[in-house]
């Protein structure tokens, strides 16, 4: 768990000093039930933040491999937490390409600022452990020999580093950076341009038929948070595309997959809940500047300290507490899609329940009810039971101006240190009627699924 979720965890030490299970003495009625929420994340899991493909060399008009003197250039968008990482074959093999490592390319330094320069030596020849390595353009099943793709003895082995292979099974390849360079410029904010470029000579593969240019294939680049995100080094293939690319220049499955797979993947923090009279707004009232009690700190750092030491304090306030440990785990921290926080309390006709959760890998927002909660009995005095997600809403608190999710310099996962960012709107109002804020936000439901049952 690296610093910029420091703010999922800060309540860890609070909430011993606050937590209830809601079952205190407060006089009420004969008619109070005990309540058992449910709050579960049930957003896809994307493990790429942005992804595409590049195969048309710069001042080409048609997809085809890097020569010697070509390069492909593109852009890509990335906060101070992600990282580079690519594929590319290096033509005339069977199933050799060049990539990072499974950490990635960073694309800031260790103080957050955005690099730019030569980072050929960050890139690295593979073997996929696909495919019986022959000598470069010279065996039979060598991408430019074979008679169709996909032909060549399976190797069943795994992906490694082509000093790792095997002694008898490599050949004579050239240093990686006789064959490839690549370039990173920072342009603005979080915007970069990556060039890779053939700076082989004519005869950098030496073979028993002569010596050759190296060129290298179309592939696929993603930005990633997570390690690993392509392959494994010392597993086999996922079968996801890799092969593809490294037995035959193919990018297609392989970009079809990361297609599918790219994403903002959404946790929700720790946050408050709090039990209160029907005529109170404790938490916030949409339309009118954050109350300065805590909920800024849930929706800006993922920390409810504040909310939490303040919570008894709050207008309307019966019962309340922390939450912070999901279900099934001894440490407090996030609920990433899969996992949920659960709490009970008791409660009596006429009161209603509040929380504050924030939508993370954002700048401000944060889920919870309208400002006046969701009340817990009809009005027959009947328990509220069942699925209230239609209830739950992603508000803005209005105290920090809104970035891309996940990518801006000041949203959560990217910021230098909390409470960081320009000023926001000024109210609490729900994220869809932000003006000016163009970005995409999944709805409620496909993020959170909210339960209540009533014993």
């Amino acid at each position: 768990m690296n610093r910029n979720f420091t703010y999922l965890v800060a309540a860890s030490v609070f909430v011993g000093a606050c937590g209830d299970d809601g079952s205190g003495d407060d006089g009420s009625s004969a008619d109070t039930h005990r309540f058992t929420v449910s709050i579960e994340n049930v957003a896809p899991q994307r493990p790429f933040t942005s992804a595409g493909v590049f195969n048309t060399p710069r001042g080409d008009s048609e997809p085809g491999p890097a020569t010697p003197g070509k390069s492909y250039e593109f852009t890509i968008h990335a906060g101070r937490t992600q990282k580079l990482s690519f594929v590319t074959m290096l033509a005339a093999t069977n199933d050799l390409f060049y990539a990072p490592d499974g950490g990635g390319i960073a694309l800031y330094d260790e103080e957050g600022q955005p690099i730019s320069g030569d980072v050929t030596d960050q890139v690295y020849l593979w073997d996929a452990g696909t495919e019986v390595n022959e000598e470069p353009r010279v065996g039979p099943n060598t991408v430019s020999k074979q008679e169709e793709p996909d032909t060549g003895p399976d190797e069943g082995g795994d992906v490694l580093a082509i000093e790792d292979v095997e002694a008898g099974k490599s050949f004579d390849y050239p240093p990686v950076s006789d064959v490839i360079n690549l370039s990173i410029e920072h342009v603005e904010g979080t915007k970069f341009v990556v060039t890779l470029t053939n700076v082989s000579a004519d005869d950098a593969l030496a073979t028993s038929e002569g010596d050759f240019p190296a060129p290298f294939s179309p592939g696929v680049w993603v930005v990633h948070r997570a390690p690993d995100p392509l392959f494994g080094v010392g597993m086999p293939d996922r079968g996801r595309g890799v092969e593809h690319i490294a037995e035959d220049g193919n990018p297609s499955d392989l970009a079809e997959f990361v297609t599918e797979n790219t994403g903002v993947t959404f946790p929700a923090s720790p946050g408050v809940w709090v039990v209160h009279t029907d005529d109170s707004r404790p938490l916030y009232t949409e339309g009118e500047a954050d109350y300065g009690d805590g909920v800024e700190h849930i929706a800006e750092d993922g920390n409810p300290t504040m909310l939490g030491a303040s919570r008894e304090s709050l207008e309307g306030v019966v019962r309340s507490a922390v939450f912070n440990k999901p279900v099934g785990s001894d440490d407090p921290g996030p609920i990433v899609p899969g996992s949920r926080y659960e709490f009970s309390f008791d409660a009596s006709p006429g009161q209603r329940l509040s929380f504050v959760s924030m939508l993370a890998a954002t700048n401000d927002a944060f889920f919870g009810p309208s400002d006046s909660g969701i009340a817990l009995f009809d009005d027959d005095g009947m328990p509220l039971d069942g699925d209230v997600t239609g209830q739950i809403y992603l508000w803005d608190a209005g105290t920090e101006a809104n970035e891309e999710p996940l990518v801006g310099p000041n949203t959560v996962t990217n910021q230098s240190e909390p409470d960081t960012g320009a000023r926001g709107e000024g109210s609490v109002q729900l994220l869809s009627d932000v003006d000016g804020d163009d970005f995409d936000y999944p709805d409620v439901d496909s993020l959170l699924k909210v339960e209540i049952s009533a014993d």
